[in-house]
């Protein structure tokens, strides 16, 4: 991947650093606007500018002087490894059907590298299914450990009354598996629909008498590969049952702790159509990871 910081890469969309207070500041209006904070206060202008300062990256989407998006991370630590730690990822709403996310990403990996680091990690829901697909299937990252309630209450529109459950992912800049994803060409249905039909599923679930599918009864992990199911869009199901999204929070909580303590490892998260209906899987395979628990 080349860099391209500075560079248009579609019509009227620069990618760039961000350098001038008022960019900063912009950040917090984009938190707002991508996550409905209400009284969950964003993270303020002055320590973002520190983390572009002081060794982070805050790199943002420009069309002209407005901030479309952006990306925020610091260096890392843990025992030995050093690595860049995305803290956050956020487009504005009318921006999100743009691929701005992913050209983020892309423009992060090629400002990593460009520190001498070639490891990002960051946290994210695991029951967001377009995001879980950007991060595992497009991106290449993997997902190696399960983190229960990992930010505590959060009062903001997508996480409020919902457990904040995380994976950590890693994403490992110059591997095969990173190198692969990122430039092969998108999968055909029928091979998705194959890969989901072979794999032992750990969750039964059921459609319920509104309308909305949710877990209904658990299988043991066993075999080479494995899926565990989530919901396709899970801001429809908070909104239209929150019970069931709590049901979905609790059994993939257990789901995903168990493959993970038996030795599997996230392999890919495939969105596919069943019978004409929406639905999104995991797909883990036997291994032993290096954070099985």
């Amino acid at each position: 991947m080349s860099a391209f910081s500075g560079r248009e890469q579609r019509p009227g969309v620069t990618f760039r650093h961000l350098a001038v207070p008022d960019e900063f500041r912009a950040v917090e209006e984009v938190q707002r606007d991508a996550w409905g904070m209400g009284t969950e206060p964003p993270v303020p202008a002055a320590i973002l500018r520190a983390f572009e300062d002081n060794g982070g990256l805050m790199l943002g989407a420009f069309a002209g002087d407005r901030l479309l998006g952006f990306t925020m991370g610091f260096l890392g630590r843990e025992d030995s490894a050093t690595f860049h730690y995305s803290h956050m990822t956020a487009v504005r709403r009318a921006e999100q059907r743009r691929r701005l996310g992913y050209e983020l990403k892309l423009y992060q990996r090629d400002e990593v590298l460009r520190q001498g680091l070639d490891e990002v990690r960051w946290t994210y829901d695991p029951l967001q299914c377009k995001n879980a697909s950007l991060n595992v299937h497009r991106l290449g990252g993997r997902p190696v450990r399960y983190l229960p309630r990992y930010y505590g209450v959060m009062a903001d529109a997508i996480n409020a009354g919902l457990e904040t459950d995380r994976f950590l992912l890693v994403w490992s800049l110059n591997s095969e598996r990173v190198r692969d994803r990122l430039s092969r060409p998108p999968d055909e249905p029928d091979s998705l629909a194959v890969r989901v039909r072979d794999a032992r599923s750990l969750l039964e679930t059921s459609i319920r008498p509104n309308g909305v599918r949710a877990p209904s009864g658990r299988v043991a992990a066993e075999g080479p590969a494995v899926s565990i199911e989530i919901p396709s869009d899970l801001g429809r199901v908070r909104s239209a049952d929150p019970a069931a999204a709590r049901t979905w929070r609790e059994a993939t909580r257990e789901a995903f702790q168990d493959a993970l303590r038996a030795g599997y490892l996230v392999d890919d998260v495939v969105r596919t159509a069943i019978e004409g209906e929406e639905r999104c899987f995991y797909l883990l395979r036997a291994g032993e990871g290096p954070h099985a628990a």
